[in-house]
């Protein structure tokens, strides 16, 4: 993996990157062909962006300390 990402600016675009692959992937879903596991795979992508989101606040934090 790489090194952290640090600058602000990165992780804004780095979050807008992973929210644009979500939707790429919620309007590529069939309804009539999704599954269970299809749902499950799209709330652990919420999960992942949602803890990175969590992940660069606590930076922020820790830095300005």
């Amino acid at each position: 993996m790489g090194s952290p990402v640090q600058d602000k600016n990165l992780q804004v675009n780095f979050l807008k990157q992973r929210l644009n692959i979500f939707l790429d992937v919620l309007d590529a879903i069939d309804p009539e062909d999704t599954d269970l596991e299809d749902i499950d795979r799209l709330l652990s992508m919420l999960d992942d962006m949602e803890s990175k989101c969590r992940e660069f606040n606590n930076r922020e934090t820790n830095e300005s300390v």
